[in-house]
């Protein structure tokens, strides 16, 4: 896989050159490289360089969206005043934040420019004409909570991107979370929201310890927030039931303006974090399945927010799958599980707890 620091359409393999009308948006900026670790670390650089090579699909024209900081406004609204205060005090410094999440010189940098491009590529599926993206952003997110850095994660990327699609008027929005540790700084943010909801598929019992099945929301947001916790050891046909009889059937109900999917490709059987047996394909036809979905209701509005993914080789493999089922639709055939899991349960307890949604 060939390095790429310059970050243009005419420098990358499929890559728009203004001559025709580009097949999907792509946020990436070499300052994300920038978030180096202390030591030998499994969320390093080189995850962009096995990201960027799975870019390189067949008949792919990228638009590219220019990613910026954060404003502090777009922060507030997922993360307490004093976390960004600790935060800023720490641009220049290398050290752990917990014996899992580090930073270095530029990596508050590298947050901040990751949640603000992810602002950024949800304007130009809201405003433009093209309603497909893919974030390659590096620190990843879906652990950061409102007040503490956790899991490899410093901001919520994904919750940062909801919570502006929210401010700009979308009434519905969906985060699909597909990495194999819980997104337990996603769900807490908008444990109570009813306007967002929140899919996760995830090992269970594993790292962060949350997610289990009756962790379903509280308030006006009781019933959206949907865990469908895993067993070690699973595989396509398992994930492929989580969807046809959870995640897609309650996705459908809530009829979502705008999918962000937490892209982790972790759960893959090579990756060396956990236990799952996802093959690539997997990853593929659950990104056409969410991309059918997006088509529905939300304007085929949908983004690929890569989130974990430790193995390169799996990793690029299975971005890679995801990218030709959401922009292509396209997507190999995976089997269908045995009936050795009991999840349709946690679909009608889900659904049972919304009020009428107009």
């Amino acid at each position: 896989m060939a390095e790429q620091k310059e970050i243009h359409p005419k420098a990358m393999p499929g890559g728009s050159t203004g001559a025709s009308a580009p097949t999907a948006v792509l946020l990436d900026d070499p300052v994300y490289e920038a978030h180096v670790p202390l030591a030998y670390h499994p969320e390093r650089p080189e995850r962009l360089l096995a990201a960027r090579a799975a870019l390189e699909r067949p008949g792919l024209r990228w638009s590219h969206v220019a990613p910026r900081d954060a404003t502090n406004d777009e922060l507030l609204r997922v993360h307490e005043p004093q976390y960004l205060e600790s935060l800023e005090e720490l641009r220049g410094q290398r050290t752990y934040l917990d014996p899992d999440t580090y930073v270095s010189e530029r990596s508050v940098a590298a947050a901040r420019k990751a949640a603000g491009g992810l602002v950024a590529l949800v304007d130009a599926l809201i405003d433009g004409d093209c309603p497909r993206g893919v974030a390659l952003l590096r620190p990843p997110g879906h652990h950061a909570r409102p007040a503490q850095a956790m899991g490899f994660c410093l901001l919520n990327n994904v919750a940062v991107a909801a919570a502006h699609a929210r401010a700009r008027g979308l009434s519905r929005v969906a985060i699909v979370d597909w990495d194999v540790h819980h997104g337990n700084g996603t769900q807490e943010i908008f444990y109570r929201d009813p306007s967002v909801l929140y899919l996760s598929t995830h090992q269970y019992p594993f790292y962060p310890g949350t997610g289990a099945a009756d962790e379903r929301g509280e308030g006006e947001g009781q019933g959206f927030t949907v865990n469908v916790p895993l067993l070690a050891g699973g595989g396509d046909g398992v994930y492929r039931a989580a969807f046809e009889r959870v995640i897609l059937p309650v996705l459908e109900a809530f009829a979502p303006e705008l999918v962000l999917v937490s892209a982790g490709f972790d759960a893959a059987r090579r990756d060396p974090l956990a236990e799952m047996e996802l093959t690539s394909q997997a990853f593929g036809w659950m990104g056409k399945a969410l991309a059918a979905q997006a088509k529905t209701s939300a304007q085929g509005r949908i983004a690929l927010v890569l989130e974990g993914g430790y193995d390169l080789v799996a990793m690029e493999a299975g971005l890679a799958a995801a990218i030709d089922g959401v922009v292509r639709g396209e997507a190999a055939q995976i089997p269908r599980a045995p009936d050795a899991i009991d999840i349709a349960r946690a679909a009608e307890s889900a659904r049972s707890d919304w009020p009428t949604i107009d």
